[in-house]
């Protein structure tokens, strides 16, 4: 019997201020303010940059809290900025609540480090430190606290990149990377000597080990942002160019000012369609960068319920990684652990265990790691797995000269089939793309769910990214940040297990 047939699913609603919903976040924060409300209250505000530097910060701050025209663009995405206490109801300060100063002479001392670890580790500490000696010294919490990085740190703060040989800074050390690798396994009897190791024990990213050195600091949110992002037409080439394209002015302060809203603990907007008792997890595998071993990985997962709150959880390093397959796939133990610390934290949030548990991968889940799932949750829970991937194997045409549309579903059976997240979207009458959608590949690979209804919640999961004010993403929450929070999670040392914390710590 043929099973397999079309469907479409409609743009799911986002409920915003005074219970009011539309489709578009832009429009919804426009009319109605944010789900969250803030009266008149003002946004804490750290900042910490060079000088001139935070002296870009105050002068970003002072447009968005005014108008900013919408690009001249043909396409009807683009929305005027009303400013940010237009929207959110709340004050955004012209000028920080706190500023720290990052010395520049001391910035390029360390940056241009010859030894690309000390040096990373050093530029890292020069904005962690005062952060966390303002909290220890201070009173005043802060909501977000905003790193303004000169260009040359996002340059030189990543892997495989160094500055000229000509600047580098060259210091006299007895300890480096091929000595520090033999302390890990063998620690010295020095502790001096365990200390100067330290530097290479993290990953040579500066983003990611900066989130990462301030995790256990949980109500520390931080927010990175570039000079040249903020502050384009200052940074020009010999043809008045910016070196660099960015976002025009209108859709920069739309989606840093959601992200700030969102990182001070409150939600912009949330799911209209709520179905009570539901859980989605989202697996997250990393291999770990300094690791010797190819196999040797760090999983963690996601926790998102569709009122948009979500928890990151770092679970165990193992050999998660399969050279034959080049996939991850977790023991029943590390999947029962894992999945435990999410079913807990649900409960504590909820007074209960979730109804529905819907675990998502990029990868069919074995006998041995679903068992461990299955050993963490009650008898009670629903327990889904469900694998979600790019297809590249179909195309599908609309009779006219538009892409299909978003929301397009093909069922091939009742367990699998096609999802069009991205494609023409009647609302904002256009296709915010140059090639032709590819769907997502939905399967439930074990347990029992509609799949229908496995879409229609991938839909909404696709509308809930606050790290931007998007109209919705082509991948659902809860794998669209899995290789950034992976990366974070994994870029201290192999032996740290931090704290679950709230999603906003990552993004």
């Amino acid at each position: 019997m043929n099973t397999s047939r079309f469907d479409f699913i409609s743009e799911p609603l986002l409920t915003f201020g005074y219970g009011q919903s539309m489709v578009s976040p832009k429009d919804g924060l426009y009319l109605f303010g944010p789900f969250d409300k803030a009266p008149n209250q003002i946004m804490r505000i750290g900042a910490i940059g060079t000088r001139e530097g935070l002296a870009r910060f105050r002068e970003w701050l002072a447009k968005v809290n005014g108008v900013i025209d919408a690009k001249e663009s043909a396409s009807p995405q683009h929305r005027i900025f009303p400013g940010f206490g237009a929207i959110f109801g709340a004050s955004l300060p012209t000028i920080p609540e706190v500023e720290l100063v990052v010395d520049d002479a001391s910035l390029k001392a360390a940056l241009y480090d010859r030894d690309r670890y000390q040096a990373i580790f050093s530029t890292v500490k020069l904005f962690q430190e005062p952060i966390l000696r303002h909290k220890r010294e201070s009173e005043s919490n802060i909501d977000v606290w905003f790193v303004v990085v000169p260009e040359d740190v996002y340059t030189y703060g990543r892997p495989l990149s160094a500055p000229p040989k000509s600047e580098r800074v060259e210091v006299q050390r007895d300890m480096d990377k091929k000595l520090a690798s033999k302390l890990g396994s063998t620690p010295s009897l020095f502790p001096e000597d365990n200390e100067a190791a330290i530097p290479y024990q993290y990953e040579l990213n500066f983003h990611n080990q900066l989130k990462a050195r301030l995790l256990e600091q949980a109500d520390i949110t931080v927010q990175v942002v570039r000079e040249t992002t903020i502050a384009p037409n200052e940074f020009q080439k010999s043809d008045g160019r910016p070196i660099r394209g960015t976002q025009d002015a209108a859709t920069l302060a739309w989606n840093l000012c959601v992200t700030t809203f969102y990182k001070t603990g409150r939600r912009p907007w949330r799911l209209h369609k709520i179905r009570d008792g539901v859980c989605y997890i989202g697996l997250v595998f990393k291999r770990l960068a300094e690791s010797s071993d190819s196999e040797l990985a760090c999983c963690g997962a996601q926790m998102f319920l569709d009122s948009g709150d979500g928890v990151v959880f770092r679970g165990a390093i193992g050999a998660w990684r399969s050279p034959a397959t080049r996939e991850f796939h977790l023991s029943r133990v590390a999947a029962r652990d894992l999945t435990k610390l999410v079913v807990d934290a649900y409960e504590r949030l909820h007074g209960k265990p979730p109804t529905e548990l819907f675990l998502h991968g990029l990868t069919a889940f074995n006998d041995e790691e679903w068992q461990g799932f299955s050993d963490a949750v009650p008898s009670t829970t629903n327990l889904v797995g469900v694998r979600i991937r790019e297809a590249l194997d179909l195309k599908a045409f609309r009779g006219s000269s538009r892409p299909v549309l978003r929301g397009s579903a093909y069922r091939q059976s009742s367990r699998g089939g096609f999802l069009w997240t991205r494609g023409y979207i009647p609302y904002l009458k256009t296709y915010m793309g140059r090639e032709t959608p590819n769907p997502l590949r939905v399967d439930i690979v074990r347990g029992e769910a509609d799949l229908l209804s496995v879409m229609e919640d991938l839909m909404g999961l696709t509308k809930l990214n606050f790290n931007s004010c998007n109209f919705a993403d082509g991948v659902p929450v809860t794998l669209r940040f899995a290789d950034v929070v992976g990366e974070i999670l994994t870029a201290g040392p192999e032996n740290e297990r931090a704290a679950p914390l709230p999603f906003k710590h990552y993004i």
